[in-house]
Parts: C-alpha cells; structure tokens; sequence
C-alpha cells in the first residue's frame, strides 16, 4: 500500500492549473464576444446634435456599457457549463471529491473574472483609440484614466463579473438536480420582476438590487457585499451538489 497522504489543497491547484489549461475555449468566447461589443461600442451609447447656419455639430456618448453587458453574458453561461456533466467528470482525471472540484471551480472562475476585467478596460480604451484615429473633426473629452481610477475600476468589474458567475453557477447547480428548474428558475425571476412591476405599481426590486451594489461609495463595503452575496451562492450551489451522483 502506498502510504503518502494527498494534501486537499495541492489536489485543488493541480485541478486549478488542468482548468486553466484546458477550458481555453472559454476565453477564445471571451476574446470574441469583446471585438463584437468594440464593433457594437463604435456607434456609441447615445447622440444628440444642433446645429445654425454656420455650423453642424453631433454629440456622442461611448462607454464600456456592451462590453460589460457581453462579458457579464459570458461568466454567466461559462458558470453554467462548468456544472454540467461533461466538465464534472474531468475532475476525476485526479483523486478528488466534490469539495475539490467546487474550490478549483471557484479559482477559475475567479481567475477568469480578473482577466476579463482587465480586457474590458483595454477594449474600452481600443474603442476611444479607433475613434479618435478614423474619424474626422472629431473632439474628444471626458473623465481621464488614472492609475487609482483603473485600479478601483478593475477590481469593480471584476467583482460584478464574479458575482454574476456565482449566480451561473448556483443556477447550473440546480439544474443538475432536477431539470425542473429550467422551468422554475427563469418564472421566478421574470414572475419576480413582473410582479414587482406591474402589481405593485411601484417597481423597487431590481432599483433595490443596483443600488445595494451599484450605489456603494466605499470599495471596502463593496467588497464586502459582494464576495458576502457570492458566498451565500456558492454555499447554496456545493449544497445542492451533495444530492447528485458519486462518479
């Protein structure tokens, strides 16, 4: 018999290194969906304009809003793909167990959040480039990016990115369960929204949800709130794990 005993963390960063190696078609996805939100982000996100008889003049708005809202996309489907079958049973190419396979998820996945926050804030600054190069007259102003600013937004992104990956993952987690929350899940949240639209009169849900994270001055408690909420799906999600299957 061999004797030496595996370590849970060394199993969990050999399972991490495998994921970031072979699940590279997620970040080819990455890299797509970002040149089609700079495409997309070239006609800006809103324009007004004026003009008298001696002059014409158009203003337009441009930000990182599709790329955000693509890249959000992508961590939410990833999260999902990374609960099914398939990709659960590459886990077993090691001696592992559940409790390994969810903290390797949770790095990935982390992983993964980080580096398309660095690559929003890129393909952002690609769009104001190819502006700046390819039209003519054009005069430019807005908030310059600071090395803090950058910082700060990174790490702001990065931690939606997550967020939205928890929830994924959470939902994929379920769905492995019981396909019956393919059904459940998507009338609860629009049934949610709807009712709180439309019964109530006054919509506050999803208002309520932005604002506890989107209106959040201090990074600190921001932080906080996140990684509090992703926590609580991530604990929810290895929860209803221990109901499937032993391979």
């Amino acid at each position: 018999m061999y004797l030496t005993e595996v370590s849970m963390w060394d199993v969990v960063k050999k399972q991490f290194r495998f994921k970031l190696k072979s699940f590279r078609g997620m970040f080819t996805s990455l890299i797509v969906l970002q040149l089609i939100g700079i495409l997309l982000s070239l006609n800006g996100d809103g324009s007004g304009g004026g003009g008298s008889n001696y002059f014409n003049h158009t203003l337009s708005y441009y930000s990182g809003n599709i790329l955000f809202g693509f890249v959000m996309i992508w961590a939410f489907i990833s999260a999902i793909l990374m609960t099914t079958r398939g990709y659960r049973y590459d886990d077993y190419s090691f001696v592992t167990d559940k409790m390994t396979s969810h903290f390797s998820n949770i790095l990935f996945l982390l992983a993964a959040s980080f580096i398309s926050g660095i690559t929003i804030l890129l393909a952002n600054r690609v769009v104001i480039l190819i502006i700046y190069l390819f039209q003519d007259n054009v005069s430019m102003t807005g908030q310059p990016l600071t090395f803090k600013g950058a910082v700060f937004g990174m790490i702001g992104i990065t931690l939606y990115i997550f967020l939205l990956a928890s929830f994924g993952y959470l939902a994929g987690s379920l769905v492995q369960i019981s396909k019956i929350f393919i059904m459940i899940l998507p009338v609860v949240v629009i049934g949610g929204i709807f009712y709180d639209a439309r019964l109530t009169g006054n919509p506050s849900l999803v208002p309520n949800v932005f604002s506890f994270f989107g209106m959040e001055d201090s990074i600190i408690l921001f932080m906080l709130k996140v990684l509090l909420v992703s926590g609580l799906s991530w604990f929810a999600a290895i929860l209803s794990s221990m109901k499937l299957e032993v391979k």
